[in-house]
């Protein structure tokens, strides 16, 4: 007993590191990325760098959480960590923006398997009554890696070299694998099963048809191109033949059997709105901190670190109160808490006071966090154990796909927005061709523009980001109704000496 008291902390550190591995790589690079352009050339590609760790990385989860079902946590922790550290080491040394964009795809396929297996190695290894409080110290440590990684990425550029964002994670890593090898033990007996190849590669090309357009539109090409139709018919025609495909094989890489249970079909919906909301503070906040207040990129990073701390307390508030109340009940103090966030956020001006943003952004953080332990167990309540991985993969992934629908849908508001504001001014014309907001926030260019232009342009720009924040109350409507289909379920805790079966066998093997 005592043993194995001892052998859970060290397992725990183990997948903080991995979790905060794969999390952090996600932000650490973005406020690096102008001195990685100005070293590496590849300017109109850059964007590819941030793209290719989030393609690969949402591909590859469904995939790898199905995996540790099949075969066990530990081989596929282990192998994300190996390849993230390979990622992380080619990307330190990449000689030009192509290599580095390759790289980062590299990396994203390890912490596709790193995020998903973490929750379901803590589902495993802790009773039902310590299940929440984990999930939200682990819920914690993805949104600390959110705003740390913009700062940690600033330091690394300004004080030592580029490259130390991804070296940084090579000591980690080796870490994380020790501790995993010589502490973690899988705990459940897996029998050889037939993989089902046929519905991991259609779902992997469906689900790379549906991000490549997504990063393409808009950009390389127009939203009605035939190229964007095309992905998007891809997409379709993929998802149909990957449904008629998963309900006919014996062991199908995403069971659909889950999705008639209304507590996970409305857990998985509830999380991809949520991740619509929280890119949308943590791409427009620092930007409207950069183009309105007139602040620095680390400046705007740091205005974070306020929702930052909100969304820790809520996190471990979440985990705690698990025990306590419904989840239902939970999830709509959270879902209210981000109305009236979001609400306020869409009153942004030129005239806001900082103290103000500061506050919105902590109203924020707490409605966020308190989402990150309680969807997860929400979404595994009453699940086989021989489903969690597949299940923590499919919430992880469905936030995944929530940011990258929700900052699509943003981006493109906001970009909108923006030029019929600008093009409405005089002499507005010469920026119609604007693609990206950001531009407007280089010394360079702003030097070229009059006074009296430039501050017409940050009122626009100011509009644009509160339209942002207008469409995510939507989002935060729509996740309230997801909600309410939950149900009054909530954790059920075994009598003392009536512990589930699955979790007693996982503690006597650890």
């Amino acid at each position: 007993m005592n043993a194995k008291k001892t052998v859970i902390p060290w397992t725990v550190l183990g997948l903080m590191l991995g979790l905060l591995l794969a999390s952090l790589d996600q932000t650490i690079v973005s406020t690096a990325m102008p001195t990685i352009v100005q070293k590496l050339g590849g300017f109109n590609s850059f964007i590819w760098v941030f793209s290719a760790y989030l393609i690969a990385n949402v591909v590859t989860m469904p995939i790898f959480g199905k995996l540790s079902d099949m075969y066990g946590r530990k081989r596929f922790f282990l192998l994300g960590i190996v390849i993230f550290m390979i990622g992380s080491a080619l990307c330190g040394s990449a000689q030009s923006m192509t290599q580095l964009i390759i790289y980062r795809a590299i990396q994203g396929l390890g912490g596709g398997a790193l995020m998903p297996i973490t929750f379901a190695i803590i589902f495993d290894i802790f009773p039902a009554e310590k299940r929440g409080k984990m999930q939200g110290l682990f819920g914690a440590v993805f949104g600390i890696s959110s705003v740390l990684g913009p700062i940690i990425g600033a330091y690394f550029t300004d004080h030592v070299q580029w490259e130390w964002i991804f070296y940084v994670n090579l000591p980690l890593g080796v870490i994380s694998l020790i501790l995993i090898s010589l502490f973690y033990h899988d705990s459940l007996a897996h029998k050889k099963q037939s993989v089902d190849w046929g519905g991991t590669l259609v779902f992997a090309a469906s689900i790379l048809s549906f991000m490549f357009a997504l990063e393409l539109g808009g950009r390389e090409y127009p939203w009605g191109s035939w190229q964007i139709v095309t992905l998007f018919a891809g997409f379709v025609i993929g998802i149909a033949v990957f449904l008629v495909i998963e309900s006919k094989v014996a062991e199908p890489i995403v069971p659909l059997k889950l999705f008639k249970n209304r507590l996970f079909s409305a857990s998985i919906s509830t999380n991809i709105f949520y991740g619509g909301v929280l890119i949308s503070a943590s791409s427009y906040i620092p930007l409207f901190v950069q183009g309105v207040f007139d602040g620095s990129a680390t400046n705007a990073g740091q205005i974070l670190t306020p929702m930052m701390l909100g969304l820790v307390v809520s996190s471990a508030m979440g985990g705690m109160l698990l025990s306590k109340l419904a989840y239902r009940n939970i999830l709509l103090i959270s879902v209210s808490m981000m109305l009236v966030a979001t609400s306020l956020l869409a009153t942004l001006s030129v005239s806001s006071e900082h103290w103000t943003v500061i506050a919105y952004m902590i109203l924020l953080g707490l409605g966020t966090g308190m989402s990150f332990p309680v969807i997860s167990m929400t979404a595994l309540h009453e699940i086989d154990i021989r489903q969690r991985g597949s299940v923590t993969s499919l919430v992880t992934f469905s936030r995944s796909i929530g940011s990258a629908i929700g900052v699509t849908i943003l981006g493109s508001a906001q970009m909108n927005y923006l030029l019929d504001k600008i093009k409405a001014m005089p002499g507005g014309a010469q920026f119609g061709n604007l693609q990206d907001a950001k531009i407007l926030l280089q010394p360079e260019v702003k030097k070229q523009i009059p006074p009296d232009v430039m501050n017409q342009i940050t009122d626009a720009l100011a509009g644009s980001i509160a339209n942002v924040f207008l469409i995510t109350v939507f989002m935060v409507i729509l996740a309230f109704v997801c909600i309410l289909f939950m149900g009054k379920a909530r954790l059920q805790v075994p009598a003392k000496g009536k512990g589930e079966p699955q979790a007693g066998e996982a503690e006597m093997n650890i």
